[in-house]
């Protein structure tokens, strides 16, 4: 794919997205979805991809949907199937599904910008960065799974407070609230860190793990959490990643899993 509004840089084993309509403040368009879809799904397909930083280009993470592109012109659309722009890929499932993805929130992180990052595995943000759920403010409601991610990273209170004020936080208060799990001045290093964290371990174990924790996060019947458990560690011991740790402990070496 022939990207324009956003920029795809591989590191080594992590492949650095970034959105790019800085003039803008990066916007979120349904063609940029489109893009991002491609450029996650081209890495997951890539053994050469480990693992995804995303982050913005200029001052700007995403300051929200472009109201011009996407409110704007649903306005007077009473029928939602008429809305044939509006992406038709689970978002939410692709982040959960996904190599690990790591946020790095380098400034205004608004509505859809802010919910877009919520599914993914860790969120880095500047300290001035502004964050907000403001979809009251513009008379609609938290999208992409945020009215579930909220609770879950902010608890019941803090999640309500955000969702219906609208109101803005920085970064340094995100962290607090753990609406972001790290605050760095720069944030694509600290991410790429994370990101080279996760990226350095076997595979499948990773792809797992990720399952468990999405399938397990809420789930109150112990039973059941621990048969999803019994079912991918069985799965585990089969694979070649495995018999390399194995063999990589014994003789007293760095595994070699990519």
């Amino acid at each position: 794919m022939d990207y324009r509004l956003i920029t795809v840089e591989d590191r080594n084993e992590i492949r650095l997205i970034t959105l790019n309509r800085p003039e803008k403040l990066n916007a979120w368009t349904p063609s940029m979805h489109n893009e991002l879809v491609h450029a996650f799904g081209d890495g997951n397909e890539s053994s050469s991809v480990g693992a995804f930083v995303v982050t913005g280009a200029g001052r700007a993470f995403c300051a929200g949907a472009d109201i011009s592109e996407v409110f704007a012109s649903q306005v007077d659309v009473e029928d939602p199937e008429e809305r044939s722009d509006h992406p038709r890929v689970d978002w939410v499932a692709l982040m959960r599904s996904s190599k690990p993805v790591v946020a790095a929130i380098n400034g205004p992180s608004i509505g859809v910008g802010l919910t877009l990052t919520l599914s993914m595995d860790f969120l880095v943000a500047h300290p001035e960065a502004k964050l907000s759920a403001r979809f009251v403010k513009m008379g609609v409601v938290p999208e992409l799974a945020s009215s579930h991610f909220l609770v879950q990273r902010c608890g019941w209170g803090m999640a309500s407070d955000l969702a219906l004020s609208g109101r803005t936080v920085l970064g340094t208060e995100a962290r607090e609230l753990s609406l972001v799990d790290e605050v760095a001045e720069d944030v694509v290093e600290a991410a790429m860190a994370r990101a080279r964290s996760y990226a350095e371990n076997a595979p499948p174990s990773v792809q797992f793990t990720k399952q468990l924790l999405s399938q397990n996060g809420t789930e109150s019947d112990l039973v059941e959490v621990q048969r999803r458990e019994l079912t991918s560690l069985n799965q585990a011991f089969a694979t070649d990643e495995h018999r390399e740790a194995i063999a990589a402990f014994a003789e007293k070496r760095e595994p070699k899993f990519r």
